[in-house]
């Protein structure tokens, strides 16, 4: 079971930490097959190479970063992969230049000139589509998890929501966000794509932004709750979560078939909790639905998919990075403490350095020197994949 990954990144200039609409300056240094454009010119997204290896998808992330924060680098930008930017003035949202972004921010409004956020989406190879649709309802219920691993966006245009995870809160507001709830099969599925199409709700397929999703294009189920992460370790954490999460549904439906009762009701709820919360607070048990620490959770959730891991030679790796998570906390808890420590400058400087794969920071350092890309000593070690990055879809 192949997975791939696609990372979508704020467009900063260094100096003053501000999101602006830079993205065609950065993305005419670079393969379009591989970098592109987003809603708005404030965002570049990558699209990585399919991997079987969590090494070396890891290695394939870092490799991306690179070549994204060089070219960035040259104008005097840098990209950060966080849910939200400490500092995102409204002024940045300026839509690409395509009919169909065009139409969204015309048809959307507000929601589209919000639309200031970055997640990353992670993509896993089904059979089919009616696999797919089966699988996703099987898995909703822990996404909510995978959510609080990958919180990175307390700060809203300059000011701390109490939130971990405060992307999430924004992208709720799409007519076709949130858990997916549960179809018969892939026709029951497209039915209501095709309902939401005929109603003028979406204009096209693309436009679904459940939780999780069959993809519109590929051979693949795709988790689109999470957040950015900035360091490419979570990413691949959350990656062989999902992956684990798919291999046991798709062994849970061989034995028994799907008999979803299609009573996901509360999972709206658990996923508010998530982005409130994080790693930090409590979540909702996806078991007995009441609350529970969330390290507590998580820690079920590895015990849950051991032997999916370890059928894919991920258990100690996965092991490994959630045990970092826990040690470290989130990305969100990270940087509520570096703006009480020092500022939003800083919190912009901490959210470079960790893209680029380091830890330290210091806002002392002339703006975009000494800061060269490194690989985490704590990441998985392998050689990169070869071959050429094949795109994982929208």
């Amino acid at each position: 079971m192949r997975i791939g990954v696609e990372e979508e990144f704020h467009v900063l200039e260094v100096e003053s930490g501000l999101l602006v609409p830079r993205a065609d300056a950065i993305l005419r240094r670079l393969p379009r097959q591989t970098f592109t454009t987003e809603l708005h010119q404030c965002t570049v997204e990558t699209n990585s190479a399919v991997h079987t290896s969590l090494h070396d998808l890891y290695t394939d992330l870092v490799r991306l970063r690179r070549r994204l924060d060089a070219a960035a680098s040259s104008q005097g930008l840098a990209v950060v992969a966080a849910g939200t930017a400490p500092l995102a003035p409204a002024a940045a949202a300026r839509p690409t230049a395509d009919a169909r972004y065009h139409h969204m921010a015309d048809e959307y409004r507000k929601v589209a000139d919000e639309q200031l956020i970055c997640g990353a989406q992670v993509h896993v190879d089904v059979p089919d589509r009616d696999t797919a649709v089966h699988v996703m309802c099987e898995v909703s219920p822990w996404l909510p998890v995978l959510l609080a691993v990958s919180a990175s966006s307390p700060f809203w245009q300059g000011a701390d929501t109490g939130y971990a995870s405060w992307r999430s809160m924004v992208w709720q507001r799409w007519p076709t966000a949130g858990p997916a709830g549960c179809f018969a099969d892939a026709a029951e599925y497209d039915a209501a794509v095709e309902d939401f199409m005929r109603a003028g709700v979406i204009s096209d397929p693309g436009m679904i932004y459940y939780d999780v999703r069959p993809s519109a294009r590929l051979r693949t189920l795709e988790l689109r709750i999470c957040d950015a992460c900035p360091r490419a370790e979570t990413v691949v954490l959350i990656a062989g979560l999902f992956r684990a999460l798919v291999t046991e549904a798709r062994e849970r439906l061989d034995r028994r078939g799907p008999e979803c009762p299609g009573k996901h009701e509360w999972l709206r709820g658990a996923s508010w909790r998530a982005a409130r919360s994080g790693l930090e607070g409590v979540l909702v048990d996806p078991e007995t639905h009441r609350e529970a620490p969330a390290r507590q959770i998580l820690r079920k959730l590895l015990v849950r998919l051991r032997p999916a891991l370890e059928a894919h030679g991920d258990w100690h790796t996965v092991r490994e990075l959630a045990e970092a998570v826990l040690v470290d906390g989130s990305a969100a808890r990270r940087i509520r403490r570096t703006a009480q420590e020092e500022d939003l400058l800083g919190c912009v400087d901490l959210l470079i350095a960790e893209t680029r794969g380091e830890r330290a920071h210091r806002r002392s350092t002339p703006p975009g020197r000494g800061l060269a890309p490194a690989v985490a000593a704590r990441g998985p070690h392998s050689s990169a994949g070869s071959g050429t990055p094949e795109a994982v879809g929208p």
